[in-house]
């Protein structure tokens, strides 16, 4: 490898050189912020791809802005690269170290890695920050569920509920809580929940399918093909016990959808479905 010093570079003609304005630390700060806004609003319209660049330009523009790692960390977990999410969430963690909604996007991160209980000292640390952030509501959820994947039921399901009564429309916190109760045996108390989160969300796929399964596992065959159908319909992916798995679906739930699953008409509609997912 040659010495730095003998390494002969070309020469350039001043001529040749591009013009580049005189920029202050204070010009280049806000010149990143600006990117950063604008990598924030192509977030908000999920044109992840173009909101990239613009954020790790922002981030070499404005270091000393916590937003600047914070963004940029959140589309790396968004690209489910985990680690890089992490470092660059706890850049930002370094320099705002009383941001609650960092500690929740490094404990969702640490929580998709499969490291739970980092991800509970994570959010818990948020919560503490964050009581009255709009933020608090997903912490809660993901505690709630890093408690399940640990299988502290209890735990789980009071954080759970927590997050749905801070916000009655998310269906996947009372969908979350039909999960847990179903693992404990409640098969009663998981219908009615899982009912309540199809009636906030008549297209939620999840909880139909859900019910579809407790349904006709308890002989109501006709209704469970039914709701099957159209759970499905809406949404291929959960025809997949990987999929459902990855959505926290329990070990007795799956046991059950499995043998649903084998059922020759839900082969049929599971085929069909695949078949049209194909041909979009």
């Amino acid at each position: 490898m040659a010495c730095i010093s003998t390494i002969s570079l070309p020469a350039f003609s001043q001529g040749l050189l591009p013009y580049t304005p005189n920029l202050n630390a204070q010009e280049l700060e806000d010149q990143g912020l600006a990117l950063l806004q604008e990598a924030v609003q192509l977030v908000q319209f999920r044109q992840y791809q173009l909101a990239f660049p613009r954020a790790k330009l922002a981030a070499q523009l404005a270091p000393n802005k916590y937003q600047s790692w914070f963004v940029l960390g959140t589309l790396y977990l968004q690209e489910e690269n985990f680690d890089e999410a992490i470092i660059n969430l706890k850049l930002a963690r370094s320099i705002e170290p009383k941001e609650g909604s960092i500690f929740f996007s490094l404990g969702n991160a640490y929580f998709q890695k499969g490291e739970y209980q980092t991800a509970i000292t994570e959010i818990e640390a948020g919560l503490k920050l964050s009581e009255n952030s709009p933020s608090v509501r997903d912490g809660l959820f993901d505690l709630a569920n890093s408690h399940y994947m640990l299988k502290n039921y209890d735990l789980a399901l009071k954080n759970q509920e927590k997050a749905f009564n801070l916000d009655k429309s998310f269906w996947p916190a009372i969908n979350n809580i039909g999960l847990i109760k179903y693992e404990q045996g409640d098969t009663k108390s998981a219908l009615k929940d899982w009912q309540q989160a199809v009636k906030i969300d008549p297209e939620a796929a999840e909880p139909m399918l859900a019910l579809a399964v407790a349904i006709y596992t308890q002989g109501k065959e006709e209704e469970g093909l039914k709701l099957a159908d159209k759970a499905l319909s809406l949404d291929g992916r959960y025809g997949d016990l990987e999929f459902l798995k990855k959505n926290l679906w329990g070990d007795r739930l799956l046991r059950d959808t499995e043998t649903f699953f084998a059922v020759p008409q839900i082969q049929t509609l599971r085929t069909r479905v695949q078949r049209e997912t194909n041909d979009n």
